[in-house]
């Protein structure tokens, strides 16, 4: 016999875990049309801002986003002068990612989107921690 309530948006796992990333994100939204970036070219810059000249395949790994998606995008970065996408010499196949001067100059800005952000959920820093840490938790046994 099929229990009624198991359909009902209020008993899902995945609702609430949809919203609240679809709004965190347009909590972005703001600081990041100060930066002329989207999120997901938000989200390249930071990789680039960790570790500069990844290929695209990296990118691609570290963001879980193919490179039927990332290309479009990296090109739009390149257009606005924060990239430089360049052919390995060694394997013209293979396209690594370069921050130009701009890039590098937006990670003063965008240093304060983190802060921004927290304090508009209105979180100390624990409990962003605590909310990290279950949300790794999930995504690990997901991926594993």
């Amino acid at each position: 016999m099929e229990k009624p309530d198991v359909l009902q948006l209020n008993q899902q796992l995945c609702f609430p875990l949809y919203v609240v990333a679809k709004e965190i994100t347009g909590l972005y939204r703001p600081f990041l049309d100060e930066l002329d970036v989207t999120y997901s070219q938000y989200l390249v810059m930071m990789v680039l801002w960790e570790q500069d000249g990844l290929t695209v395949n990296k990118i691609g790994e570290k963001l879980y986003l193919d490179s039927g998606t990332l290309t479009p995008l990296l090109k739009r970065l390149e257009s606005k002068g924060f990239i430089i996408r360049q052919r390995k010499k060694e394997d013209e196949r293979v396209v690594e990612i370069f921050l130009d001067e701009a890039g590098k100059k937006l990670k003063t800005k965008a240093c304060e989107i983190p802060r921004k952000i927290q304090d508009k959920l209105n979180l100390t820093s624990a409990d962003m921690v605590e909310l990290k840490d279950s949300i790794q938790k999930i995504l690990s046994k997901i991926l594993s």
